[in-house]
């Protein structure tokens, strides 16, 4: 052995590892029996007598050696250090496969978050082209402009205004563009719009009166024309006053644009993109007592710095030969010298003494017209449209019918014209986020056609709105509403999921603070949209035309996908209950962790969230979703069965009690780890260092109670959900219960319409952090509010125990909401987003034209 061990080191010193076959089975995990130097080892295990009876040493290979050697000698390897060698490159091989199996599995999870549904689209690639909706193609689609139009096309070029008032103690004057609340209007809004054809506005400054009409007319290949005129009349004849209004042109992908002037005023803009061919926009010359014109041509490289641009190219002139009284005018032609292309944003400028009147006409090159759509020809068609508007709107909601006056159905013309004329186009990519994406991911690139909350605070598509939007919208257009549901449903992605907040587009983004700008997978949000679906659908289950089956037979694998999202992501530790995603158990700051999932931000929910929450809204929600999948299902002669039974389940009052209705309270209730008694408190803080302020830490939330399993007994909104959803049987108990807390003032009840948190609540009105004030706390809410009217109505007109009892509450609830209202928009010129519990005083964003105009519904009564 000693000798062994000698050579080997000499061999191993040499490099001439392969001649020793002891080194060999060690690098093959195997084994040597090494003869001599003991009778154990001299022939008694020689396996077949391979042994050696003269007493010299001999090394043997065991018979597993040899059988390894056989077995790689088959690939023409026939020695052991081939093999080795081999091994190493196998097990090199499988470890390099299975990190990049492994890795293409997390980027398989990756890429799930942003891969789309595999299921025809509801719309066709070109389905907004000119060719194939040449009415929609141009319209208000700049829905957070106070006035901008483009077209339904992802890289539209756009159009919009802008205006400052000259001469005021400002230096330079406030700039309008986009509709900010800081610019404190007095009023403005779409009196008329029909979603279409035309639209006619007024904004309400201090000074002054601006109105704009819009009208299109068909013809060409790229949606034909549109003119806009631009009135702006004084309050006050004996006051002068001077604005400077600016209407522009702007690219938003590749093109070109050319400028026609005559003494520095721009007379026309010429040009060229793929989306509208050759087209003119003509600047008929303003009629004033006394005007100047400028115009700046530049190049920009975001459409979100448009108003930002026209500042910087900004410079005083003098208004008066004296050169006295300054004001501020546009450049000119200031193209920088980097620019990758030619100028792409065109502003005109005329300044002029109140009154004045300017006329901008856009035309097709694609085809000759008879006449310019300007002065006669305008008003013309502007007046047919009105009156084809008028004779619609009492045909659809037949208001003088019912006894109301003209100023009142003129408010609710206001109400639905908001509405359609704030629907706007958008295209870009979502931020979205999975557990498996460690960092945020752009969805696909889309477009999305949509309705907005509120022009000036909320300009985006947001799911669960966009259900209560389309109520409103599919009775005065269905086409215009299964369009846009239709653009909905196109962002399903293959686990079923719809990003619940469309941020679309630079100027989009640029409205959104970073923390909400990532939509997470895990989160869901109210399935609202199958409420005007429920109405859709009834009325295409009864029709054979082809195109409705083949909305039918479109939207059905689409609606399967995202209504299995919601019980495969939302469902509860129980069969047959549900729990909103999204809440942070963690958080310290908040009195009850925000649930912005539900829709319902802060009201109060479990005080400590956990996996075991049981969520009342979202179980009826998925109940209401259940019903139609089932109408669809039966419709298409698909398998309905599954419906019916989830449908059964979620409807059965019985069953529902049992998880949601608590008897000591008499109330439908969520359920989890709760405490009423928290609150805020600010921590004690470390001494400062020496010479430094006292340090002050934001409040935390401390348990004064501990939390337990139990109902969350905080009446409101969440409590009526199997009333508002007409779940709860007609001849129950419970409901005469509902109804007689309906109207109880301690609790939900007021002059104004129902408020979302009863009065006893123990988080009524109450901050929910430090600096985060009560949203859903107390303050009435018009979509919860229209759900109760049409609960009334259901239960009202159904036979029952309580249909009087119901009908009563329902006249009188009705009339409070409309009443309160109409006395606001009277008086403060806006629809708002809530109204105060106490006063009824329209609080929150304004114009809130999204959920809101169902006030419209609630007067003529479609439910």
């Amino acid at each position: 052995m000693a000798r062994n061990s000698k050579d080997t080191r000499r061999r191993l010193a040499s490099g001439d590892k392969d001649r020793d076959p002891t080194v060999q089975m060690h690098h093959l995990g195997g084994s040597a029996i090494v003869a001599g130097g003991s009778s154990h080892s001299n022939g008694h295990h020689n396996n077949g007598g391979n042994g050696s009876n003269n007493g010299k040493s001999k090394h043997r290979r065991c018979p597993a050696s040899a059988g390894r050697l056989g077995f790689w000698s088959s690939f023409g390897l026939t020695d052991s250090a081939a093999v080795t060698k081999a091994l190493l490159v196998l097990l090199s091989v499988v470890s390099i496969s299975v990190a990049l199996y492994y890795q293409h599995l997390v980027h398989l999870r990756e890429m799930t978050v942003r891969t789309p549904l595999n299921s025809p689209k509801m719309l066709s690639e070109n389905s907004t082209s000119p060719l194939m909706d040449p009415d929609r193609y141009w319209g208000t689609y700049r829905s957070h402009l106070y006035f901008g139009l483009k077209t339904r096309s992802p890289s539209s070029p756009v159009v919009g205004m802008m205006w400052m008032t000259e001469f005021t103690r400002n230096m330079p004057p406030p700039l309008r563009h986009w509709c900010d609340q800081g610019d404190s209007l007095l009023r403005y809004g779409w009196l008329k719009h029909d979603g279409v054809n035309f639209g006619i506005q007024e904004i309400v400054e201090d000074q002054y009166t601006i109105r704009t009409e819009f009208i299109k007319r068909p013809g060409g290949d790229y949606g034909g024309d549109w003119t806009t005129k631009i009135k702006i009349t004084p309050k006050s004849s004996e006051r002068h006053v001077v604005v400077s209004l600016m209407f522009y042109m702007a690219l938003d992908g590749p093109g070109n644009l050319q400028t026609v002037t005559t003494q520095n005023r721009l007379k026309s803009i010429s040009g060229y993109v793929k989306e509208l061919g050759d087209f003119e926009l003509k600047f008929n010359k303003a009629t004033s007592t006394h005007q100047k014109y400028h115009h700046l041509v530049t190049y920009v490289s975001n459409l979100d710095i448009l108003k930002e641009t026209v500042q910087g190219h900004l410079k005083v002139d003098a208004w008066d030969k004296g050169r006295t009284l300054p004001y501020f005018v546009l450049r000119g032609r200031s193209v920088p010298r980097d620019a990758p292309s030619g100028p792409n944003f065109i502003v005109h400028q005329v300044t002029a003494v109140l009154p004045v009147e300017m006329e901008i006409v856009f035309e097709s090159q694609s085809y000759r017209r008879e006449n310019s759509l300007q002065g006669d020809s305008f008003t013309n068609l502007l007046n047919s449209y009105v009156e084809e508007f008028d004779t619609k709107f009492e045909n659809t909601f037949h208001l003088k019918e019912k006894d109301f006056k003209t100023e009142e159905i003129n408010f609710a013309k206001a109400a639905l014209s908001n509405m359609l004329g704030s629907i706007g186009y958008f295209s870009g990519e979502s931020q979205v986020k999975s557990i498996y994406t460690p960092e945020p991911v752009k969805y696909w690139e889309t477009s999305l056609y949509t309705a907005v909350p509120s022009r000036s605070f909320f300009p985006r598509g947001f799911l669960w709105d966009e259900g209560f939007h389309n109520l409103l919208i599919v009775q005065w257009n269905p086409t215009i509403s299964k369009d846009i549901i239709s653009h909905w449903l196109d962002l399903i992605n293959v686990e079923g999921w719809i990003p619940r907040e469309q941020i679309l587009g630079s100027e989009a983004q640029r409205k959104v603070p970073a923390e909400f700008v990532v939509q997470h997978n895990t989160n869901a949000n109210p399935p609202t949209l199958f409420l005007p679906l429920q109405k859709i659908i009834k009325t295409l289950v009864k029709s054979e035309k082809p195109e409705d089956r083949a909305f039918l037979k479109a939207v059905y694998p689409r609606l399967k996908a995202w209504y299995a999202f919601y019980n495969e992501t939302q469902s509860g530790n129980i069969p047959g209950t549900y729990r909103w995603r999204g809440r942070d158990p963690l958080v310290k700051r908040e009195l009850n962790p925000k649930t912005l999932t539900s829709g319902l931000d802060d009201y109060p929910r479990a005080s400590h969230p956990t996996d075991y929450e049981r969520h009342i809204d979202l179980r009826c929600w998925m109940a209401l979703a259940s019903g139609v999948m089932l109408d669809i299902a039966k419709t298409l002669k698909m398998d309905w069965k599954p419906y019916e039974e989830t449908y059964n389940m979620l409807t059965d009052n019985q069953l529902m009690n049992e998880f949601h209705w608590s008897e000591s309270k008499q109330q439908y209730c969520d359920f989890g780890l709760h405490s009423d008694k928290v609150k805020l408190e600010q921590p004690k803080a470390p001494p400062p260092k020496p010479g430094q302020p006292p340090i002050k830490l934001e409040k935390v939330r401390v348990n004064v109670f501990e939390p337990k399993i139990q109902f969350v007994n905080s009446f409101g909104y969440v409590s009526l959900f199997p009333f508002l959803l007409k779940i709860v049987n007609p001849d129950s108990p419970k409901l005469m219960k509902i109804l007689k807390d309906l109207q109880d003032t301690q609790l939900l009840w007021t002059d104004y319409g129902l408020r979302s948190l009863a009065r006893t609540a123990p988080l009524y009105n109450r901050y929910n952090t430090e600096h985060d004030p009560p949203y859903w706390r107390g303050a009435i809410w018009i979509n919860i509010n229209y759900l109760a009217l049409q609960a009334l109505h259901h239960y009202s007109t159904t036979e029952g125990p309580y249909q009087s009892q119901a009908k009563t509450i329902y006249d009188q609830l009705r009339a409070n909401i409309i009443r309160n209202m109409y006395k606001e928009y009277s008086e403060t010129g806006y629809i708002w987003e809530q109204y105060n519990d106490r006063t009824g005083k329209g609080k929150g964003s304004h114009p809130f034209t999204g959920w809101s105009a169902l006030v419209v519904l609630m007067m003529a009564e479609k439910y």
